[in-house]
């Protein structure tokens, strides 16, 4: 295992033992973080971002594999087991990875995964319904925003 096949595994096996601190001297000072929730998030915000979900995510299950990596690019796959606060619904959200790497660090981290999927199970009939439209999507990204914000603000 070369070693950022071993950073991809160390952030994975951080989050799944709820070690924010962990997770975030993974990433570089300039890393960019995006999915499909959270659009273009700074350093500041990703390290922000895993410590909000860890500290929130009660139930937070995660497996992860199919990690690869070379000196400049990597990806993994990982699955995450949670209820959804504002639900209490449960999901299970099967999540593709890429990352870029520089010095050592974490300095794109692109998270990929089907928006409607995880729509249906976290909401219920409204995700059904309107899951596949970019008004639900968009309203999801501005709370997301507004959730981080606050818990930065928090701090």
């Amino acid at each position: 295992m070369n070693a950022n096949e071993q950073l991809i595994k160390h952030l994975y096996t951080c989050f799944k033992n709820k070690d924010f601190k962990g997770m975030q001297a993974c990433y570089a000072d300039n890393a960019v973080f995006n999915d499909a929730v959270f659009k273009n998030l700074n350093a500041e915000q990703v390290k922000a971002m895993w410590e909000m979900l860890i500290t929130k995510g009660k139930d937070m299950r995660l497996e992860f594999s199919h990690i690869k990596a070379d000196e400049k690019t990597g990806s993994a796959h990982w699955d995450a087991y949670y209820t959804f606060s504002s639900t209490g619904n449960k999901v299970v959200n099967r999540i593709d990875a890429t990352f870029e790497f520089e010095n050592g660090k974490i300095v794109k981290h692109t998270d990929y995964f089907n928006f409607y999927t995880w729509a249906k199970q976290a909401l219920g009939i409204s995700g059904l319904l309107l899951g596949w439209t970019s008004f639900l999507k968009k309203k999801i990204q501005n709370t997301a925003l507004t959730n981080l914000n606050h818990f930065m603000n928090k701090k």
